[in-house]
């Protein structure tokens, strides 16, 4: 029997990207089937789009904007505040998955626990990118002009996709741990002090408090802000953009390694 289980040990190992596919198909045709839970966030998205750029739009006369449009200011809040909101709806699955006790029958199985974590985070982020593609689209419609082309709007898109994984590890790990719909939901809420405490609707050299200058100075969300704003606004200038991607990849790190971690801890205990 030991003979047996070491040899197709390394195969269970080998299944890992198997399991990853197989667990991400079933995640997006979950999200799929649940269309009406996709709409409101990007309903939001789009509500602060239109009337930030509809009550705001006149500040961007001041000499900080350097010429630029408002609208091409402000996209990037819409942007965040979708791939964030998006990135909670896999903490919910996931509870909905420990709910039905599907999460239990995984124990049963050699799935990776790995895999189970970061299937709804990828199918999440596909649907990010979607929403994302949607919110330009309406920007577009409303007169943005990006100096970047295609490729400085296919670069939003793909730090979009990054910072909705982000926040994802910590939706799932929020929700691994309490295993209860309304504290994961209520942990997404952590996100609105990230949003307000930045440079959200004006540059930061013109925000007047030195505790909120200090505050934007550091908080990721600042230079994910930073690296969307250089594209839309000015153009190839390498420190916002490579900034905003370090922002992501260090608090990726952190919360995908804090909700595998979780994960493994559930299934031992489950």
């Amino acid at each position: 029997m030991t003979v047996v289980m070491n040899a197709i040990g390394p195969t269970y190992r080998r299944s890992f990207w198997r399991d990853l596919f197989v667990l991400t198909g079933r995640s997006i045709k979950v999200t799929w089937r649940l269309p009406f839970a996709v709409i409101p966030n990007l309903a939001i998205s789009l509500f602060f789009l239109l009337v930030y750029q509809g009550g705001l739009s006149g500040i961007s006369a001041l000499p900080a904007f350097g010429g630029a449009h408002y609208l091409n200011f402000i996209v990037p809040v819409a942007v965040v505040s979708g791939a964030v909101g998006g990135a909670g709806g896999s903490g919910q699955a996931l509870i909905r998955d420990l709910e039905s006790r599907y999460f239990t029958k995984l124990r049963l199985t050699p799935a990776s626990p790995t895999a189970f974590v970061l299937a709804p985070m990828i199918a999440g982020m596909l649907q990010l990118i979607v929403q994302t593609i949607l919110i330009l689209v309406v920007a577009a419609a409303m007169g943005l002009s990006v100096p970047t082309g295609f490729v400085g709007l296919l670069v939003v898109v793909l730090l979009a996709a990054g910072w909705g994984l982000a926040f994802a590890g910590y939706a799932v790990a929020i929700a691994l741990r309490s295993g209860n719909s309304q504290t994961a939901q209520a942990a997404t809420f952590v996100f609105f002090p990230l949003l307000f405490l930045s440079d959200t609707f004006v540059p930061l050299s013109l925000i007047g408090a030195a505790w909120l200058k200090v505050a934007a100075r550091i908080n990721p969300t600042t230079y994910v802000f930073g690296a969307m704003r250089e594209v839309l606004m000015y153009g190839w200038k390498s420190r916002p953009i490579l900034e905003g991607i370090l922002a992501i990849v260090i608090l990726s790190a952190i919360t995908l390694g804090w909700a595998v971690f979780t994960a493994r801890r559930t299934l031992r205990r489950k």
